[in-house]
């Protein structure tokens, strides 16, 4: 069973979602805030596994109720639920440490699919949210060479997941089993010190600038795969 917890100030919106996600038989809403503080405070007092977290709310906004969650009980999985796509919020959520950013607008089946796969560990973004997130301007950085951290494999693997791929569509591109693309995709984390892809793929889009990255794994694999 999932435990959820909601926070968002609009009691309508708030109320029809719990009714809402009481259909889905594996998951239970346990508490619901109307602002951030009462979030944080709920967070502490029932631990969920998931929150849906609105961003602008009174007394403390959902950004920083996602860092103050964050910091203090990292395990607890925080999923975005708003109606406002701005590029910042957007970013600094992520930043904060939410794994997922949905707009409210998103149906019922896809939201509770989300939550899934955010319980699961796993970031998601809405349709209309990935190509915010991976289509920022880069920030002005000194060129450096990670290659020295990474596997050829791995280093397609970021590529892929630069580009939004999914596990099954990375391992179809590079004729790998699904499971190899996961075992890869542990140890990207681990060395990034990450805990999610959305995560690593926004490292990616921001480091991996060279586009000779790709032809130099491929230049490699083709004298042997490391």
């Amino acid at each position: 069973m999932i435990r959820l917890m909601l926070a968002d100030d609009q009691a309508l919106f708030r109320q029809g979602l719990a009714r809402l996600l009481a259909l889905e038989p594996d998951m239970a809403v346990l508490a619901e805030a109307n602002d951030g503080r009462a979030a944080i405070a709920l967070a502490e007092q029932h631990q969920p596994d998931v929150i849906l977290m609105d961003m602008r709310m009174p007394q403390i906004d959902g950004v920083e109720a996602t860092r103050q969650i964050h910091q203090r009980l990292p395990w607890i999985r925080i999923l975005v639920l708003t109606t406002f796509d701005e590029d910042d919020y957007i970013q600094a959520s992520l930043r904060a440490g939410a794994l997922g950013y949905l707009l409210k607008s998103t149906p019922s089946p896809q939201l509770a699919a989300a939550i899934r796969t955010v319980y699961q560990g796993y970031g998601h973004l809405g349709p209309t949210i990935a190509p915010k997130v991976f289509t920022q301007p880069r920030q002005s950085v000194p060129a450096v060479d990670y290659r020295h951290l990474f596997t050829d494999r791995e280093l397609d693997i970021l590529h892929l997941l630069r580009q939004g791929c999914t596990n099954r569509e990375m391992a179809a591109a590079l004729h790998l089993s699904i499971g190899t693309v996961k075992n890869h995709l542990t140890r990207i984390l681990s060395q990034l010190g990450m805990r999610d892809r959305t995560q690593a793929a926004l490292w990616a889009h921001q480091h991996l600038t060279s586009p000779d990255f790709l032809a130099d794994a491929r230049h490699d694999q083709r004298h042997g795969d490391r």
